[in-house]
């Protein structure tokens, strides 16, 4: 139940980097290489995302990222935010980056980017995060009752896989037929507030390249769930998991009710 969602993207131009997802400044990733736009100081890997998630404003945990044009810039980029329908707090909700400040971002990584690309990449950006959060609000559901949950921080984590992607990369090296051989592009931690209780409860997400559709289209996987690192979330997974294996089992075993006309 809501553990992974794949989500077809259409884009009217193709981006030459995509960008995944997080209610800050982030990123969207492309068709060919699984990358993040925006860089987190990851490992010398291909998993990046440009926006350095370190060098956050305490007061509103948003990196700094200037709205001016950059360097050899050639042409005007929108310096517009998009609200998210992520709320931050009682009072508030998370801003997307603009345009210019996401390709900002990526000059100041080194990532070379097309800027007639930019606004696509940004608008797979902010899809992923709205779809990632849709998840988490369907695990909330199970456990908390009320409508007021926030998203109270986050941090990216590219190039640390999960434990959980860790499992699946041994199984597609096992079994390479069956089984994805590609790691997550991404891997976000995101700290969700429950305001009645006071808890807080921590959501890995794990962003994956999907096999394009037929026209190209890029699909992306995400596949979000709790931490294991409470007893209520270790209790939630588990009974997620055994309704999917119930839910497989029963389908396998309705019997075949196609009658063949004799001739």
């Amino acid at each position: 139940m809501g553990q992974t969602a794949s989500l077809p993207t259409t884009a009217s131009t193709k981006p030459a980097e995509a960008a995944s997802g997080c209610p800050v400044s982030h990123k969207n990733p492309d068709t060919s290489p699984a990358t993040c736009p925006v860089a987190h100081d990851a490992p010398p890997n291909p998993a990046k995302c440009p926006i350095d998630h370190g060098g956050l404003n305490p007061l509103n945990q948003m990196p700094e990222l200037a709205q001016t044009p950059a360097p050899n810039q050639r042409i005007q980029l929108p310096t517009e935010r998009t609200e998210s329908s992520i709320p931050r707090d009682g009072t508030s909700k998370w801003d997307y980056p603009s345009p210019q400040q996401f390709y900002n971002a990526l000059v100041r990584k080194g990532w070379e980017t097309p800027e007639e690309h930019v606004e696509t990449m940004v608008d797979i950006h902010n899809f992923l995060n709205e779809r990632a959060w849709i998840e988490v609000l369907k695990w909330e559901k199970r456990e908390y009752t009320h409508d007021d949950i926030q998203l109270a921080r986050l941090r990216g984590r590219p190039g640390e896989l999960s434990p959980k992607a860790r499992f699946w990369m041994f199984a597609g090296w096992l079994l390479p037929s069956r089984f994805n051989t590609e790691p997550p592009f991404d891997r976000h931690d995101w700290i969700v507030r429950r305001p009645r209780t006071g808890e807080e409860v921590r959501y890995v997400i794990d962003y994956y390249e999907a096999p394009a559709e037929l026209d190209g289209s890029p699909v992306f996987s995400l596949d979000v769930r709790p931490a294991l690192d409470s007893f209520s979330s270790v209790k939630q997974r588990i009974a997620v998991a055994t309704e999917e294996v119930w839910a497989d089992f029963r389908n396998n075993q309705k019997p075949d009710r196609t009658v063949t006309e004799p001739k």
